[in-house]
């Protein structure tokens, strides 16, 4: 598998996906050795990853598509600590009953991108509570932490930027930790390089450095970007909130809308990290412009979307979109849930608890400054009044559709 590419880093910074690498002549003498095994590691601190994870997990992707070998490490201990890094304040401490819960679903999702198995280039998912969970603490420091200068700690990016804020000890010690998981897996199971995000890079070197001290093992480090819209936003951010990976927290067409509606200036940069399209064709997809544009981000979702929740889920997606917007006929593929008829008994169901319900939006605070703004309709009329009640007479052929902005619709369906 090259495209035109002459190795897999040529690739990944083709694509955009190469920010920083510790030793990029050396990576690549070790990628022309034959495979590597190479690693990047979630935690689990939801039960569904966003889109923001999507550069890590397309890295991943493409290291396997090239035969390398990729381990995802989903941080069952470290969730429990906490990374700092990009951080401004603590994050929620979790109970290791939530941490098990999103550990179920990050692990399903990690699985619609990566082939896991027992077979060459197989990927592998390991979780880092197994090695570090029953590590005593004396031991760990008279292991591991003898390694750490308190002075290279506190130079790290990761904890520079939290110094004004407060940094609590508990998450101070992060690096550490995911240092370790760098020597755990070169010692057990070969592997020479971490990837991540930028923001992990002190992280990373800490590895390389543990990894030499105990391992006595030469390892790499390489960086994605971090990842902002053309209009400075946080990557998956929009007004409803989050844009998450898991179909119960963002549905399809939901998710298919997101990459439709980008601002026209990421089209490009979208379709070279968030696809699988051949060059030639993103190439192509690149010169188009003006209305033609729309043409490339609908490819764009269809490919994103199908990645994620399969093709017929993507095709589904974009039949629904179609049929909203284009006059044609694709109910049953517009977002949706079924409420019992009781509901609209007696005095009704308030707009502002079935905007929030059907998850259109977040809180009811939200929900009545945007009907304020006449941003929400009831079957296609504008609603003026925060006080609205749905009743059985808004019931249009067994639903009541709700639509929020130009682009966000939900059906609610009464049997």
């Amino acid at each position: 598998m090259t495209d035109g590419f002459a190795s897999l880093l040529d690739e990944l910074k083709w694509r955009g996906f190469f920010a920083q690498c510790t030793d990029e002549d050396g990576l690549a003498a070790r990628l022309a050795e034959g495979p590597l095994t190479a690693y990047i590691g979630f935690d689990p601190t939801a039960d569904s990853l966003h889109i923001g994870s999507l550069v890590p997990i397309m890295g991943l992707v493409h290291l396997q598509r090239w035969g390398q070998r990729p381990l995802a490490v989903v941080g069952g201990a470290t969730a429990m600590v906490g990374d700092p890094s990009g951080r401004t304040e603590l994050r929620t401490m979790l109970t290791v009953e939530q941490i098990e819960a999103n550990l179920a679903g990050i692990r399903a999702q990690l699985a619609h991108y990566v082939r896991f198995g027992d077979g060459p280039g197989d990927g592998v998912m390991l979780n880092n509570a197994d090695w570090l969970r029953g590590y005593g603490y004396i031991e760990f420091l008279r292991d591991v932490g003898r390694f750490f200068s308190v002075n290279q700690m506190l130079a790290r990016d990761s904890v520079k930027t939290r110094m004004e804020n407060g940094l609590s000890f508990i998450e101070f010690n992060y690096m550490i930790l995911q240092a370790y998981d760098f020597v755990v897996l070169n010692r057990d199971h070969g592997c020479v390089l971490q990837m991540g995000g930028n923001d992990q890079w002190g992280n990373i070197c800490s590895g390389i450095d543990l990894c030499r001290r105990v391992n006595r093992a030469e390892v790499f480090g390489l960086t994605f970007p971090l990842i902002a819209t053309a209009t400075g936003a946080k990557m998956g951010k929009t007004a409803a909130g989050a844009v998450w990976l898991s179909a119960g927290r963002t549905s399809p067409y939901d998710f298919f809308q997101y990459w439709v509606n980008v601002d026209d200036r990421d089209t490009s940069r979208f379709l070279r990290m968030y696809t699988l399209l051949p060059r030639a064709e993103i190439e192509r997809l690149e010169q188009l412009e003006g209305a033609d544009l729309r043409q490339a981000k609908q490819v764009l979702a269809r490919e994103v979307t199908a990645l994620l929740h399969g093709p017929a889920a993507a095709d589904e997606a974009a039949q629904a979109a179609a049929a909203l917007f284009g006059g044609g006929d694709q109910e049953d593929a517009v977002p949706g849930s079924e409420r019992p008829a009781a509901d609209l008994a007696g005095d009704g169901l308030a707009l502002l608890d079935a905007l929030v319900q059907s998850g259109l939006l977040a809180s009811k605070g939200e929900a009545r400054r945007l009907v304020r703004q006449q941003a929400v309709k009831v079957n296609g009329e504008t609603v003026a009044d925060e006080l609205r009640l749905l009743t059985a007479a808004d019931v249009q052929d067994g639903r009541i559709a709700l639509q929020v902005g130009k682009k966000r619709h939900h059906h609610l369906r009464f049997g």
